[in-house]
């Protein structure tokens, strides 16, 4: 947790800070009326029918069916049979857009599912008709046809879907820096096997490069958009500017697939590409995948993050019912600090939030800044000796942040998330420390990650960010709780701020 501010820098010093705009999602077009605009929001590609891969999987099982002939009830055995291997197919990928597997590849995953499907039957027969139990043979061939069968029938599936893929590719535009984004571009149209083709490259320094059109405007990307019918983004990672963030939030919300594509991985780099573009999105849990021999994966809309509703819930309950336990304290926190202080108790200060946007916090005030500037870009106060006890008191047991409940209920942030942060620090930290910015996909929240892992005041900034974007990625409502708990435990062994 930051307090009213000092100190260059905490915990390592950036490398080169300069004036620099704030590098994070800028308000929503209507708010700040800066965005592009886009056509009205269109319905997201369709994903591939998944009619075929169930036809190819429940046939599957009718030639191995025929190793049940004389078994009793057998018109029912085979039904089982193929409800259990439908029952047991893959989840489809949620991305419209995802590459087309080869059946080599779903080999090991099919022969066990279908492994599976053979024993529970064969165990059902043992326990219910022990005289019509499966041989080890007839168990051996029964798993052999089926599996030959179902191999058969998805590499059937997959070579129609990719030669659909070669004759008629999604229209694709590329957004990163220039020369990294034509790059990307070429090996994409030496590739069409992949299934894309990028139409234009946006970028905002076009650099003299030569290749695909450069499109420098939100109009023209708009133009691109339309006239070829785009539906998918790649959005060359790291380096996306503020601008074309918010390009690819608008493109997201209007039913554009939008991945990130590191194109600058190692092939030893087991790590999954750099935050970039996600100011405005959420890595999906799924491993990357590959498009032309570059790791992407799909990103989308942290608005549209799986449990928002749900941690809105846990906020609005948690906050409202601590707002009316804690009054009291509240009160006679207020008035003491009036009696020790003199007048103005609340403490107001402007932080960055989700997706950029601004908003006033409210803390208990321990210290009395010399101007504005002072309290927009001092660091610390921590150990400032001007501070009376009670104000050291309130800092170091945590009880001057209390007052954030109330921007909990108003919905400006959330219990859980990262710590937000004033404009000042958010420019210069954006610059100096990649994967800053990314921390602005969620709401800010008193407490997180970073803070029950002891990085709370003059700790390393890169540490927090690193931590932030950790618990942004693997988001559970159950780990919002944990931190919850985790954070009262703490306050019975204060450190400060």
């Amino acid at each position: 947790m930051t307090a009213e501010s000092t100190v260059p820098t905490p915990a390592g010093r950036p490398r080169g800070l300069g004036p620099s705009p704030v590098s994070v999602l800028p308000q929503r077009a209507g708010a700040a009326g800066g965005g592009p605009r886009l056509p009205a929001r269109r319905t997201a590609a369709r994903p591939d029918s998944p009619l075929p891969l169930l036809v190819a999987d429940g046939t599957a099982a009718l030639p191995g069916s025929l190793m049940l002939t004389g078994a009793p009830h057998q018109p029912l055995l085979t039904a089982l049979l193929v409800g259990t291997s439908l029952l047991l197919r893959p989840k489809p990928h949620p991305a419209a857009a995802r590459p087309v597997s080869g059946v080599l590849d779903e080999l090991p995953a099919l022969c066990a599912r279908i492994a599976v499907v053979w024993l529970a039957l064969a165990a059902l027969l043992a326990a219910y008709a022990p005289a019509h139990a499966l041989s080890a043979r007839t168990l051996l061939a029964g798993f052999l046809l089926h599996a030959a069968t179902g191999c058969a029938g998805r590499g059937a599936v997959h070579r129609r879907r990719r030669r659909a893929l070669s004759n008629r590719p999604r229209a694709a535009l590329v957004v990163g820096p220039a020369a990294t984004a034509q790059r990307v571009a070429s090996a994409l149209l030496r590739h069409p096997g992949c299934g894309v083709r990028p139409v234009g490259v946006v970028t905002d320094d076009p650099d003299g490069t030569t290749g695909l059109p450069v499109l420098s405007t939100g109009e023209e990307a708009r133009r691109a958009v339309v006239q070829n019918g785009v539906r998918d983004v790649l959005a060359v990672a790291p380096a996306v500017r503020p601008r074309q963030a918010a390009l690819l939030r608008t493109l997201a919300e209007s039913g554009c697939t939008v991945w990130e594509v590191d194109a600058d991985a190692h092939a030893h780099a087991g790590a999954p590409p750099p935050h970039a573009p996600a100011q405005h999105t959420q890595h999906t849990p799924h491993a990357p995948h590959r498009i032309a021999g570059f790791s992407c994966r799909p990103l989308e809309p942290a608005s549209r993050r799986p449990g928002g509703a749900g941690k809105r819930m846990l906020d609005v309950t948690v906050s409202g019912v601590l707002l009316l336990l804690l009054s009291p304290l509240l009160l006679a926190c207020a008035a003491v600090l009036r009696g020790v202080g003199g007048p103005g108790v609340l403490f107001r200060q402007e932080r960055v939030g989700r997706d950029g946007g601004t908003f006033t916090l409210l803390k208990f005030r321990t210290h009395r800044p010399a101007d504005e500037r002072e309290s927009a870009t001092r660091w610390s106060v921590a150990d400032d000796r001007r501070m009376p006890w009670f104000c050291r008191f309130l800092r170091r047991t945590s009880l001057d942040e209390l007052l954030q409940l109330w921007n909990v209920f108003r919905g400006d942030m959330s219990l859980v998330g990262p710590r937000p942060e004033r404009p000042y620090f958010v420019a210069r930290f954006s610059q100096a420390y990649p994967g800053y910015a990314a921390r602005h996909r969620a709401p800010g929240g008193i407490t997180g990650l970073a803070q029950i892992n002891g990085l709370r005041g003059d700790t390393s900034i890169e540490d927090r960010a690193r931590f932030d974007n950790a618990y942004i990625d693997d988001w559970s409502l159950w780990q919002d709780v944990c931190i919850l708990l985790r954070t009262a435990a703490a306050l019975v062994r204060p450190t400060g701020s």
